[in-house]
């Protein structure tokens, strides 16, 4: 561990090196150690604002991301602090040169935060009224749980983080078994984990997946914002938050969800990209459309400034092709859905429904389990990176196995279509085996039948009873997609995903229905 924290503050003098010509003058920093809330020394950066008068200055605390140094801020820290903030960027609990054992955003966790504005306000000229906290992935769950227990914390800006941890680590009762390797190969190399996270691991090197989450299940609702959002709105908190259509570890969905539950100040930005890859250039101080809406959120509520905010659209997303689309809220998002009827896949060689306006009711469609087939929701950390830059995770669709996967289309778009918001598959499923795993898929399709992956959702029936069908309504995630002339949409759903350690086994069945009272339905905000 000694060699890693060398190597560590040698990183960090190399950083400062580089970053000192674009900031001389602006502001001083310096390296702490921060006690927290138990005495555990936290490594920190300290960044205060030079030759700006004697204060008192915003404050911003920054928790670093899971696996990552408090070198992750300083870029950006510098530009704060030369504009007027005192930043200080931390290294988490039990990570790198900080004290203590990674809790997985635990109650101690959670409190060196308060530790660390206790510090700040005593050794810094930093101005009690005007706090803020903000981080990607794990620095932004900590910032909001840390809010909603110091009312001190006026603003947050979450980045790539999380709301609701059992929806995006066991989403539908489906594990990510990439994400979750991720995350416990960089616990175990990066920091020394407490009981929860060292018990998840060495099941996760088991390959029992669904084993590591159901032991964290227990504690899961503690370390979910949603859990305690009545305390930020109670605070007034001033919320924003940012994530990637294509976040693998926390999708937006969850996000969502949380941005309707807050009733104070609040925008919510979604763009194309995987997990903390938008802005991560940012926190490195380089140019970025997600951390000028944060610095543009810090300056407006903590620094009053008159620029605009409160007017600004709450809702932002930004197509494929880079053109960001404002709304008053996520309603506003959602409103003139289209709705499409599934209809009975048929055709000799490759059976296939239509997504029509015209109800189709009393028909039956039975897959193969455990078959696998082309369509895939792509690699965790890369597909969606790709995506940002317009190479969506594709399949082939007449080459998709119909025995082992149901396939529906809509007619071509001549003129092309704007799809905005989270599509809605509600269906009905009857599976033959009391474990089958479902993956639904939608695609924008060209003449030639190549589609590009634009949404998907997994879902898993566990405990069913064999032979009894089961109502799903199934919300796929969000994303913002411009649909070029002469496409299509396509729906898929089969039983196996590489990304997911799913509960499908060879030798089942499951059949699709569309039943008078329950009708199969595709809900798609088109425009």
């Amino acid at each position: 561990m000694r060699r890693i924290h060398s190597l560590w503050l040698s990183c960090l003098l190399l950083c400062l090196s580089i970053l000192a010509p674009a900031y001389a003058g602006g502001f001083a920093g310096r390296y702490e150690r921060i006690p927290g809330w138990d005495g555990a020394d936290m490594g920190a950066f300290v960044m205060v604002p030079k030759d700006q008068g004697p204060g008192p200055f915003p404050l911003l605390v920054m928790p670093a991301s899971w696996g990552v140094p408090n070198l992750e801020y300083v870029g950006r820290g510098g530009q704060l602090a030369s504009q007027g903030y005192v930043v200080v960027s931390y290294t988490s609990r039990g990570f790198w040169d900080s004290a203590g054992k990674i809790d997985i955003a635990g109650p101690g966790t959670v409190e060196d935060v308060s530790a660390v504005i206790d510090w700040a306000l005593a050794n810094t000229p930093s101005n009690p009224e005007r706090i803020g906290a903000s981080g990607i992935s794990y620095g932004a769950g900590i910032s909001l749980l840390a809010a909603e227990r110091d009312p001190r914390i006026k603003a947050v800006a979450a980045l790539s983080g999380w709301a609701d941890l059992e929806a995006s680590l066991y989403a539908n009762r489906t594990v990510s078994q990439q994400g979750a390797a991720l995350l416990v190969v960089a616990g175990a190399v990066t920091g020394r984990p407490g009981p929860e996270l060292a018990q998840a691991t060495a099941r996760i090197a088991l390959g029992d997946f669904d084993g590591a989450v159901a032991g964290l299940l227990p504690v899961v609702p503690q370390r979910s914002p949603m859990t305690e959002v009545a305390a930020l709105n109670r605070n007034g908190t001033a919320v924003l938050l940012a994530n990637a259509f294509n976040d693998s570890l926390f999708p937006p969905g969850q996000y969502v969800d949380f941005y309707n539950a807050l009733s104070g100040p609040k925008q919510l930005l979604f763009a194309h990209g995987d997990h903390a890859t938008i802005e991560a250039p940012g926190a490195l101080g380089l140019p970025n459309e997600t951390y000028t809406a944060v610095q543009r959120w810090f300056d407006h509520h903590l620094k009053g400034a008159d620029n605009g905010v409160p007017r600004e659209p709450a809702v932002r997303l930004k197509s494929q092709d880079g053109d960001w689309r404002g709304y008053a809220d996520w309603n506003a998002v959602q409103a003139g859905a289209t709705v499409f009827a599934l209809s009975k896949p048929s055709g000799p060689i490759a059976p296939t429904g239509e997504l029509r306006s015209a109800p189709s009711v009393g028909w039956n469609h039975s897959i193969l389990t455990g078959l696998p087939t082309v369509a895939g929701s792509g690699v965790a950390m890369v597909s969606g990176f790709l995506q940002s830059l317009q190479v969506a995770p594709v399949a082939s669709i007449p080459l998709v196995a119909r025995a082992g996967a149901a396939v529906w289309q809509t007619p071509v778009y001549w003129s092309g279509a704007q799809l905005r918001g989270m599509p809605q598959l509600r269906i009905t499923a009857t599976p033959s085996q009391s474990e089958v795993s479902l993956f639904a898929y939608l695609y924008s399709v060209d003449l030639l039948g190549t589609g590009e992956l634009l949404s998907h959702k997994p879902i898993s029936l566990r405990g069913a009873r064999p032979g009894v069908a089961q109502n799903l309504d199934l919300r796929l995630e969000a994303t913002s997609w411009d649909i070029a002339p002469g496409r299509r949409l396509v729906l898929v759903i089969d039983t196996v995903d590489a990304r997911y350690a799913g509960a499908s086994r060879i030798g089942g069945t499951v059949s699709f229905s569309s039943p008078a009272s329950n009708p199969a339905t595709l809900t798609v905000p088109l425009r």
